[in-house]
């Protein structure tokens, strides 16, 4: 019903977002009186504000058409190269890169917002390496004949990606997804896979929930799975093609994310607004391509969301060594020969400070010149894998990193 009830009120906000809108064009028009007024650019900023924030949003595009190398622009080719029903692999080269480039894999979470949201960690990635990313799909555009999407089927996922691939490729994984790409790693290398990553990168990864708690992880233990069942999961609407899948929404998502920093969200909105109201349009345009983004929620299947959370959150299956992968535990001890990198930030409100680095220490056959730790200063969860400190402190370090466990498409050991 709740579903039900959020279509209803997102049909509503449209039609209002879509009068607001107008409203706020028919104010700004240079021809108009009254936006000369003392209250008509203050009024017309409200409408354009809330129209904005209103308006529906569907998948957003990834838009990177060019990147900058050695000084030269070259075009960017962006294609699927293999669909799947719960997400396709996507990649991304260019002209300038060097004969045989290193070939990372970009895990994206799965958890209320698309892959783009991962643009600037393409991006820059992009500069010195071939790279492919998960592009999950929402579920509630994936039909019901196509089955079930769970934690074993999300490591299934990224194992198949890997193998496409090929031998030597490189691994990314930011936030969420550290968990399962950490245990393809490992099942990957029990079954001595040839195409096992030659690095691992996990970023801001909840890997041991256990270490600095933050509001998120408080969130998990505060409550029964019950709860999540009965509060947090929704029957996808008819008119959709996944109709009867059982999912979290993307909107309770949201909601979850808005209500963690609301105080911030609201400053933006009125920076906005203030913006607007001085004509600084740049820096208002600027707010509105965060937001953009930000809005742009999809829904997760409910399997793979309550076992994550399960998993994940309250019993701390993978470093406790009881994470299992159909049946059978996933041995971190099989992982000898792909070289860790783990990122933190040092402000990170949503896995805090030692969770990633956990995974180092649950690693007892792996050499420790194959493991290394970064704590990023004076950074912030998503600053971790986008803006400027991104690009020039944190991306440096994986691409070193990278290059200095090279293994090629030949050279992977069986």
């Amino acid at each position: 019903m709740l579903y039900q009830i959020y279509e209803l009120q997102k049909a509503w906000l449209s039609s209002a977002s879509a009068a607001a809108s107008v409203g706020a064009e028919w104010l700004g028009n240079p021809r108009n009186p009254l936006g000369y007024t003392g209250f008509g650019p203050a009024i017309s900023s409200a409408m354009e504000v809330f129209a904005h924030a209103a308006s529906p949003r569907g998948k957003p595009a990834f838009g990177i058409t060019r990147v900058e190398r050695d000084g030269k622009s070259f075009e960017v080719a962006e294609a699927d190269v293999l669909h799947k029903p719960f997400g396709n692999l996507k990649k991304f080269t260019h002209d300038g890169l060097p004969k045989d480039p290193p070939r990372l894999l970009i895990v994206a979470p799965m958890s209320g917002h698309y892959a783009t949201l991962l643009r600037g960690t393409v991006e820059r990635m992009l500069e010195n390496a071939e790279v492919y990313i998960t592009d999950w799909a929402d579920a509630k555009m994936v039909p019901m004949s196509e089955g079930t999407f769970d934690l074993d089927a999300y490591i299934d996922y990224v194992i198949e990606f890997l193998e496409f691939i090929g031998p030597g490729a490189n691994v990314m994984a930011v936030c969420q997804p550290s968990v399962p790409a950490f245990a393809a790693t490992a099942i990957m290398a029990e079954q001595g896979n040839p195409c096992r990553p030659a690095t691992l990168t996990m970023m801001g990864g909840p890997i041991d929930t256990r270490e600095a708690p933050t509001e998120v992880n408080d969130m998990a233990t505060s409550r029964p799975m019950a709860w999540f069942k009965q509060n947090l999961i929704q029957t996808v609407p008819l008119h959709y093609p996944g109709a009867g899948r059982r999912v979290y929404p993307g909107f309770l998502q949201l909601a979850g994310f808005m209500s963690m920093n609301l105080g911030n969200h609201m400053m933006s909105h009125y920076a906005m607004f203030k913006h607007l109201v001085v004509g600084d349009g740049e820096s208002a345009e600027a707010t509105k391509i965060f937001y953009d983004e930000y809005l742009a929620v999809c829904d997760m299947t409910a399997e793979f969301y309550l076992q994550t959370v399960n998993a994940v959150f309250k019993e701390y299956l993978l470093p406790r060594g009881l994470l299992t992968h159909k049946g059978k535990k996933v041995d971190l001890g099989a992982i000898t020969d792909t070289a860790i990198l783990c990122v933190e930030g040092e402000r990170d409100d949503i896995s805090g400070v030692g969770q990633t680095k956990a995974a180092l220490d649950i690693t007892p056959n792996l050499p420790d010149d194959k493991k290394l730790y970064h704590l990023a200063p004076a950074v912030g969860h998503y600053g971790i894998f986008n803006g400027s400190k991104w690009r020039s402190s944190i991306a440096p370090i994986a691409e070193q990193w990278m290059a200095q466990h090279r293994r090629g498409k030949l050279q992977a050991v069986a």
